[in-house]
């Protein structure tokens, strides 16, 4: 094998190495860590970020929890996050009647996460708490009423449950876990295309685990129903929240038993084989027909990069 490329330092993976403390112990005392001088809120909007300018390279997202108030977030509850060097973290939901007066706002930067997280907006420690209040905040929204006997359900526990008055059922927030793989034939990969991508974007394929189901079974199941692959050994990678709206992206590799591709339409444009070669121009930035792979930002790019730089193969 020819020798690898610099391909440069190892990007951070997004929304994930957390510095916030969840003190999940603390979660019903969330009011009066409220009321803590050092307690700052990240003020979210349905899909909306909204950020502080302040002159430099990068925004700041944290507000004080009255500067959150004023916004008008003080009529969605607050979620309790955790603890930061002890200083309270809290989500503050905007109703979109609030959200619609900000644009006006000259020291206010509005957004959405994916960008903050693409374009480096923040500093990368505040992207993890952002994805679990950006998360909590709408599993709020989405679950007001009891699933059980419909009746209007109260927040408790620092916003992770709902509670309800009527029945006494409990209700906790949920992630739903996502596999997305790499699947390797010697050396080459398979990589498929969304109908919703940009028209040059390649990247793994991905399909939520249902219910029953082991992770490496849900890997050759996605496989075989998006590109008609069969898959055989699995090897998990890495895993990363991904807040939109609540995923856990479970990474891993794939081991390529078939090569004839057969793509299901409803949910890919195209897959195909990529080489080595290709995927190292990609990663470069070099592909002759201007191909590219995910951002850094998105653990379909460490998958694949993985491949290249770990050697991963059957």
């Amino acid at each position: 094998m020819p020798p690898l490329p610099d391909l440069g330092p190892k990007p951070r993976l997004g929304y994930t190495q957390s510095v916030i403390d969840r003190a999940a112990e603390r979660r019903h005392d969330a009011a009066a860590l409220a009321q803590a001088p050092n307690a700052r809120a990240y003020v979210i909007g349905n899909e909306t970020i909204v950020l502080k300018t302040h002159g430099g390279a990068t925004y700041e997202p944290a507000f004080t929890l009255d500067e959150a108030r004023a916004l008008g977030a003080a009529v969605v509850e607050p979620v309790f996050l955790g603890l930061q060097d002890q200083a309270p973290r809290f989500g503050f939901g905007l109703p979109a009647s609030a959200i619609e007066a900000l644009p006006a706002r000259t020291d206010l930067f509005l957004t959405d996460l994916r960008s903050v997280a693409v374009q480096g907006l923040v500093a990368p420690e505040h992207l993890p708490p952002l994805a679990e209040a950006k998360a909590l905040l709408h599993w709020h929204i989405r679950h007001r009423f009891c699933a059980n006997c419909g009746m209007p359900t109260n927040v408790s526990d620092g916003g992770w449950r709902r509670d309800c008055p009527s029945c006494e059922a409990q209700h906790f927030p949920r992630t739903d876990p996502v596999a997305i793989m790499l699947t390797i034939d010697g050396d080459r990969c398979l990589l498929g295309r969304s109908a919703r991508f940009a028209s040059t974007m390649w990247s793994c394929l991905a399909g939520f685990v249902e219910p029953g189901e082991a992770i490496e079974d849900a890997v050759r199941r996605e496989t075989l129903e998006e590109a008609g692959i069969v898959c055989g050994e699995v090897r998990y990678f890495a895993s990363q929240p991904w807040p939109f709206p609540s995923s856990l992206m479970i990474g891993c590799h794939a081991q390529a038993l078939s090569r004839d591709i057969k793509i299901d339409a409803n949910e890919l444009e195209d897959a195909r084989w990529f080489t080595r070669d290709e995927i190292i121009s990609m990663l470069l930035r070099r592909h002759p027909d201007g191909l590219a792979l995910p951002p850094p930002v998105a653990i379909a790019h460490h998958i694949i990069r993985a491949w290249i730089e770990d050697d991963v193969s059957f």
